[in-house]
C-alpha cells in the first residue's frame, strides 16, 4: 500500500503563501495523478490541482494563477505552492495519489490531510 503524508498547513492571513507537501512511502512508479483536493465545511470534496508523473497539470478555476502544483518523481513527493491565499481556500487539503485519472472520480490513495485556514 502506498502511504501519503502531508505537511505545510497552517494558519496564514489573507494574501499569505503556503506550500504543502505529500510524500509517498514508496516509490510512484506505478502512480500516474498526484494532487490535492480539498473540503470546506458543508461543501463536497473538490479537486484542486492534479499532475500526471510526466508533468501535465489541472487547476479548479478559482486557483488558476495562485497554486501551483508540481512533482519530483525521485522523490516520490508532490507539492502545492499557494500564493495570495484567500479565505475561501480554507479547507482540509488531502493528497491523492491515483494509477490513472478518470474524471469525475475520487479513487485511490488518500492522505490524513492537512488544514489550512486563512483569515481576513
Amino acid at each position: 500500500q502506498v502511504q501519503l503524508v502531508e505537511s505545510g498547513g497552517g494558519l496564514v492571513q489573507a494574501g499569505g503563501s503556503l506550500r504543502l507537501s505529500c510524500a509517498a512511502s514508496r516509490s510512484t512508479a506505478s502512480i500516474d495523478v498526484m494532487g490535492w483536493y480539498r473540503q470546506a465545511p458543508g461543501k463536497q470534496r473538490e479537486l484542486v490541482a492534479i499532475i500526471s508523473r510526466s508533468g501535465s497539470t489541472n487547476y479548479e478555476r478559482s486557483v488558476k494563477g495562485r497554486f501551483t502544483i508540481s512533482r519530483d518523481n525521485a522523490k516520490n513527493t508532490v507539492y502545492l505552492q499557494m500564493n495570495n491565499l484567500k479565505p475561501e481556500d480554507t479547507a482540509v487539503y488531502v493528497c491523492n495519489a491515483a494509477p490513472v485519472y478518470v474524471p469525475g472520480r475520487q479513487y485511490g490513495h488518500w492522505g490524513q490531510g492537512t488544514q489550512v485556514t486563512v483569515s481576513s
